[in-house]
């Protein structure tokens, strides 16, 4: 029985433990996530966590010599004592496991909620999963980890919202002007983004103050791109999209 404490663990661990996941299980890894190869997981799993993700791989390649996988990895450098320690505290660790473990690091969903069945029946399902990290918790990770190398940015007051259901989720403010930032992200260089109806009217609201942070290509390096009063842009087309949702309640009538 392992005595590591997963609800209190540093982000250091939680990469060390994220490169004994991907080295030790390799594309299986990647496929139960819905990765599409292994910079989309450095990327994704790492700036979920705060952690630069070459540090993510750097782990995995510490660990590849002692698993079967492919690659040689750091063959002729000593495994690092603390690498050691939880390479060893996670020795009889099931897939499963192991990927509920990491899953719980990079999001806040319920883990049962998704199979670690890598059948080409839940291959929607982990396509899914990738792009809720990234367009979520990833993409977000990256603009607190980056925010402060943006010119505009400098000097400011972060406040972050993500959890208030604001139609932003940051607040960048000074003492005399303020900004709302939205982050959104995505898998290539190009593609689609979403924003909900509240996001919409927020940002028609806030105009100029309003500012769409897109963080794209997490499939190889990551980059971003921002849009000041996006409705207005010039380089961003909206167009308004309808779906009628059914939902489910049971009631129970006491005798």
């Amino acid at each position: 029985m392992t005595s590591l404490d997963f609800n209190n663990i540093s982000p250091r661990d939680k990469a060390v433990l994220m490169g004994i996941f991907l080295s030790k299980f390799d594309r299986k890894a990647l496929e139960v996530f819905g990765f599409d190869g292994f910079w989309q997981a450095f990327n994704t799993l790492g700036y979920s966590i705060g952690i630069p993700p070459r540090s993510v791989k750097n782990y995995r390649d510490e660990f590849d010599p002692y698993f079967s996988n492919p690659r040689k990895g750091w063959r002729n450098r000593e495994l690092r004592d603390y690498c050691r320690v939880l390479m060893e505290e996670t020795e009889s660790f099931s897939f499963e496991d192991f990927y509920g473990i990491i899953r719980s690091f990079v999001s806040n969903e319920v883990v049962d909620n998704f199979s670690t069945s890598t059948s080409d029946s839940n291959k929607s399902k982990r396509e899914f999963l990738a792009n809720r990290l990234i367009t979520g918790k990833a993409a977000e990770q990256y603009f607190i980890m980056n925010y402060q190398s943006i010119n505009l940015f400098q000097g400011c007051t972060l406040i972050d919202t993500t959890n208030q259901g604001c139609g932003y989720d940051f607040r960048l403010t000074w003492p005399s002007s303020h900004f709302f930032v939205e982050v959104k992200g995505i898998n290539d260089s190009s593609g689609n983004i979403l924003m909900t109806e509240k996001e919409h009217r927020v940002a028609e609201a806030m105009k100029e103050l309003y500012c769409l942070f897109v963080v794209r290509n997490f499939k190889s390096i990551p980059e971003h791109q921002l849009y000041f009063d996006p409705l207005h842009s010039n380089a961003l087309l909206f167009q308004r999209h309808e779906r009628e949702v059914i939902q489910v309640s049971y009631s129970a009538k006491f005798l």
